[in-house]
């Protein structure tokens, strides 16, 4: 199976990448690199472990695109939140070269439409797949373990904690569905490689969490009780009002506040939501298919063997 992916050298690339190539189904796997960065290390990197590297501008010529497209089975983006525009032309390359299956960028928590403002963009991206009958798959994976845990007083976590996440929203109560990012590609490997996935919505997380039970697994493997900032759900949604009126579109910010409000408030991301909302889940698909627990991360970051997100 041919599979080419955009934004293979960022966190989710590359876990697809280590994904596609431990699988046990054969992938050739092309990288399409902005021209500017085919020396960088991580991209180097890359093709040292066989991913062939494509230098590919995806605002340039529609033609260019096509024919790097041609032959391809399945394209992936992971894009960046703020190129998710590129998306388009993508799109329109793979529809015109055949592509069979065309993978967007989602890849983070369920919701509907008209609470976050990424997630619309994202779901406005699918609206145009939808209008060039571009076969597709939507794969969701929910909060990740390395933004999830908080920081604890013997700062034994500090090595590799991206941001702590000491803030606990509403009462605490409310399920979200968690994955580590790196079990996102084998997840991956899994659904592309199944035609019951095509022209739908896959759920594929690992387990469900509360942020209160969260703490309480914390303090139980470490014996240290995390400090807890309470942030209210009224709180929450004040700086979700704010963070809109300084910001009309996406940024970081605004992004942020909005997932918080969705997972940790309004509980959008739970398997339950959603089945409601059109996906079938992953667990549901392959019983018995499972990735890392969220104690064992917590365990492995204990033990001195993590690695921090975002480091390479």
């Amino acid at each position: 199976m041919k599979v080419a992916i955009v934004g293979a050298t960022g966190e989710t690339g590359r876990s697809i990448v280590d994904g596609l190539i431990n699988a046990d189904t054969s992938f050739e796997i092309t990288a399409l690199i902005r021209p500017s960065s085919l020396a960088k290390p991580a991209v180097q990197s890359a093709k040292a472990r066989g991913v062939e590297i494509v230098p590919a501008d995806l605002q340039g010529r529609h033609d260019d695109l096509v024919s790097i497209l041609k032959g391809m089975d399945v394209v992936i983006s992971t894009i960046h939140y703020e190129s998710l525009n590129d998306e388009i032309p993508l799109a329109n390359a793979a529809k015109a070269a055949g592509v069979k299956r065309y993978v967007p960028c989602f890849w983070a928590t369920v919701g509907p439409r008209g609470v976050m403002r990424l997630r619309d963009r994202k779901e406005e991206i699918l609206d145009h797949i939808h209008r060039l009958r571009l076969p597709y798959t939507v794969i969701d994976v929910g909060w990740w373990y390395q933004i999830t845990l908080p920081r604890i007083p013997s700062s034994r976590f500090d090595y590799a904690l991206v941001g702590p996440q000491n803030s606990i929203f509403g009462a605490g109560d409310v399920p979200s569905a968690l994955t580590d990012v790196r079990d996102v590609g084998v997840y991956v490997a899994k659904v592309i490689s199944d035609s019951q996935t095509l022209n739908k919505k896959i759920f594929a997380f690992t387990e469900t969490w509360t942020q209160n039970e969260i703490f309480g697994l914390v303090e139980k493997i470490t014996g240290e009780k995390p400090e807890v900032t309470e942030v209210s759900a009224a709180e929450i949604e004040a700086r979700v009002a704010e963070a809109r009126k300084s910001a009309t579109d996406i940024n970081q910010a605004r992004a942020q506040y909005e997932y918080y409000h969705s997972w940790g408030v309004r509980g959008d991301n739970t398997p339950e939501c959603a089945k409601y909302l059109g996906y079938l889940l992953y667990n549901d698909l392959y019983p018995g298919a499972k990735g890392r627990s969220l104690g064992n991360f917590v365990q492995e970051i204990l033990d001195g063997n993590a690695a921090k997100a975002y480091s390479a």
